[in-house]
């Protein structure tokens, strides 16, 4: 009875967390489509104004990701080790006492 009820839960939370990345996605896309197509005057009755909203939306989504490429690759080859002198200083002002030590 009880395995019944964990598959049941677990089917649950899967389809929780398929409606919230569903909803994720659709107030990112509104939201950002909105940012994006905001000032453009693109003729969206038309096939030609479609495909030049398609293009810019996709355009400035590329950009995003590649904006993201960068910080990443910038954070991860930032020396994140520290200072060395503030390291000493701090080896100074914390001691901690050890068997050897007595």
């Amino acid at each position: 009875v009880i395995g019944i009820w964990i598959i049941i839960e677990v089917k649950r939370l899967k389809h929780k967390l398929f409606a919230v990345f569903l909803i994720a996605l659709i107030l990112f896309s509104y939201l950002s489509s909105s940012f994006v197509f905001k000032g453009q005057d693109i003729q969206w009755n038309t096939i030609s104004g479609v495909m030049e909203g398609t293009k810019l939306y996709f355009s400035w989504l590329g950009s995003v990701f590649v904006n993201i490429k960068s910080i990443t690759s910038y954070t991860i080859k930032k020396d994140w080790k520290g200072n060395e002198s503030t390291e000493k200083n701090n080896k100074d002002t914390f001691k901690f006492s050890s068997k050897e030590d007595k």
